[in-house]
Order: structure tokens, then C-alpha cells, then sequence
């Protein structure tokens, strides 16, 4: 198998699902691809029941990803038991990311797609950060980088793109968090990335009210007319075709999915509940506005099915070809600018 660098696939919280979704990625892509190289454990990947190849340099694995998953070793220093994380093993975990987003940045990967972790062990071993996202944003700061950074996160499923300018916050703190800067902010992410990453030269952008019926002229809260208006307009002036705040509720369905490339949801079950009802095992998170293309699975560790056979690797398959197209689209923008 020839063509683009492999994408560095890190294996995530060994004890999770992980290695098994990552052995059935490699036997549903093996014969076409996208190739990756996995950056973990490799006796581990082997409990899985395939071929595995160890390599030395990510470019290696291109030769042998039709016959065996080929893996950058790096052993953990504590035995694995499926469905209990180990403290001991977080610093390992945490190398496995940093080694990936290592090779993407250096060019040797063409991006990164990140298997589930478990944040209390991580956090147990000193990890500072509230997870992938942030850790990956903190390891590129130093890279160079033509574009609005973020990170953005943003979850696709299907035909759907939706982007959320607040992440993992309660519901109670989202109208403070929910500012014109940070509306703005995120915008402009998603804009540069539609057209850098997707290839998309000219990206309509849908914006999702915070309150019922978009407030209701303010009968149901301010904040469309007193946040989201303003930002409006500041982004149209920029040039971005943005539409004005619009009732959630009318903004997923087929038809309207059609009139935008994506949408920017205010708060996370605004994004996350149309995603996982339009393709609950597909979904896929990823991270815009990164000097490296990052995608992951949709889902977590799975402790309570881990080692019992059953996991899918359908969300970490459709993460997988994402992270290739957009590197494909990438390199294509970087040629033509």
C-alpha cells in the first residue's frame, strides 16, 4: 500500500476498549485503508487475536498494513485487566498522545486519531488537563499555524456537522460562557476549517438559539438578541455566511441539515443529542483549528464491556477516514494557496 503518510492512531486507556476496537478497525481497513500506525502497546494489541507488526518509524507501516496492524511499541509498565484502569499506566497513556501528535507535527503522520481514555487515572497521575482536546491544543501551541486556533470541538454524523462554542460546562454557567468573543471565536474556526479541511470554498454556517423559539423577540431571554445578533453581524461583516439565531428545534431535521455545512450549537447536549440520534455507533469527535488534523471515536472507554468481545468500531472506523479526508483536503488547500 502506497500514498499519503499513515495516520498515528494512540491506543488510549489500555484497560477500555481500545485495543479491541482498534484490531476490528484494522480488519474492516486493511485491504484499502486508511493505513494507521498505532502508537501503544503491542503485546496488548496482540491479546486482540490479529496480526501485529512492530515497526520502527511511523512510515513504515504503509508496507504492512494489508498484513499486520503495525504498532510503535511502547509497553506499559503494569499489567492490564479489562475494565480496571491503572493509575500506574496513565504516564504511558499520556506518551502514546504526545508520540502521536509528535509524528503528525513532524510530518511523518498525516494526523492523529485518538482511541478513549479515562480521565481519573490520568488525573490520579498528575494529568492537568480536562482531556484529549485540550492536552493536543497545549502539545501544538509552538507549531505554526495560518489560521483562527482553537480548539473547536465538533461532532459529524451522517450529513451533519455540528460545532459547540461551550463544551463540557453546566447548564446553569452556559448564558455567562456563551459571549460574542467566544461565538465569534468559534465562527471563524469552523469557517477557515469548512474550507481548509472539508474543501468547501464558500461554508454557510447555521447558528442555533440559546432560548426556546429563539427567545421569542425577548419575551423567552435576551441573549439572541443582546449576544447572538451582535456577533452576527460583526462575522458578516468579516465576510462569513452566517444565518441569524434560529430555534434548535428546527435547525436538524433533513431539510435543514441540507441549507448549512455547519452548525454552531451553544452547549453540549445541543450538538450531542441530533448527532447520536442521527447514527449513535458513527458519530465521530473531532478537534478544528489545530495545526494537526485530530479525530476520535464518539464514545468512551466502555470499562463496563471492555474484554467481552462485544465493542463496535464503527464510530473509530468513520473516525479514521475522516482524519484522512480532511489531511487530503488540507494538503490540497496548503498547494493551492
Amino acid at each position: 500500500m502506497t500514498g499519503p503518510a499513515p495516520l498515528a492512531l494512540s491506543m488510549g486507556e489500555p484497560a477500555g476498549v481500545g485495543p479491541e476496537i482498534i484490531a476490528r478497525a484494522w480488519t474492516a481497513l486493511r485491504a484499502d485503508g486508511p493505513a494507521f500506525v498505532v502508537v501503544g502497546d503491542a503485546a496488548l494489541l496482540r491479546a486482540q487475536g490479529q496480526p501485529v507488526q512492530t515497526v520502527s518509524a511511523a512510515g513504515d507501516a504503509a508496507a504492512v498494513f494489508a498484513r499486520a496492524i503495525p504498532v510503535l511499541d511502547h509497553p506499559l509498565p503494569v499489567p492490564v485487566t479489562p475494565g480496571k484502569p491503572e493509575a500506574a499506566n496513565a504516564g504511558v497513556v499520556a506518551d502514546w498522545i504526545e508520540q502521536a501528535v509528535d509524528l503528525a507535527l513532524s510530518g511523518e503522520a498525516s494526523g492523529v486519531v485518538t482511541a478513549p481514555i479515562a480521565k481519573a487515572p490520568l488525573y490520579a497521575a498528575g494529568f492537568r488537563f480536562p482531556g484529549h482536546t485540550e492536552f493536543i491544543a497545549e502539545l501544538t501551541a509552538d507549531a505554526p499555524f495560518a489560521g483562527t486556533r482553537g480548539p473547536v470541538m465538533m461532532l459529524t454524523a451522517k450529513d451533519l456537522r455540528a460545532c459547540l462554542v461551550t463544551i463540557h460546562a453546566p447548564l446553569a454557567e452556559v448564558p455567562e460562557l456563551v459571549t460574542i468573543e467566544r461565538v465569534c471565536r468559534t465562527a471563524r474556526v469552523v469557517h477557515e476549517a469548512m474550507r481548509r479541511d472539508f474543501g468547501i470554498a464558500a461554508p454557510r454556517l447555521a447558528l442555533a438559539a440559546l432560548n426556546p423559539h429563539a427567545g421569542e423577540g425577548g419575551a423567552i431571554g435576551l441573549e439572541e438578541i443582546q449576544v447572538l445578533a451582535p456577533a452576527v453581524k460583526i462575522l458578516r461583516a468579516e465576510g462569513i455566511a452566517i444565518t441569524d439565531p434560529l430555534p434548535a428545534d428546527t435547525l436538524f431535521h433533513d431539510a435543514a441539515r441540507a441549507t448549512y455545512d455547519a452548525v454552531l450549537c451553544l452547549y453540549h447536549d445541543q450538538a450531542l443529542i441530533p448527532v447520536k440520534t442521527l447514527d449513535f455507533w458513527g458519530g465521530v469527535n473531532t478537534t478544528l483549528g489545530l495545526p494537526v488534523v485530530r479525530t476520535s471515536p464518539d464514545h468512551g472507554t466502555g470499562f463496563d464491556i471492555a474484554g467481552k468481545g462485544v465493542a463496535r468500531a464503527d464510530s473509530l472506523i468513520a473516525a479514521v477516514r475522516l482524519a484522512a479526508t480532511m489531511a487530503g483536503k488540507r494538503v490540497k488547500s496548503a498547494s493551492e494557496s
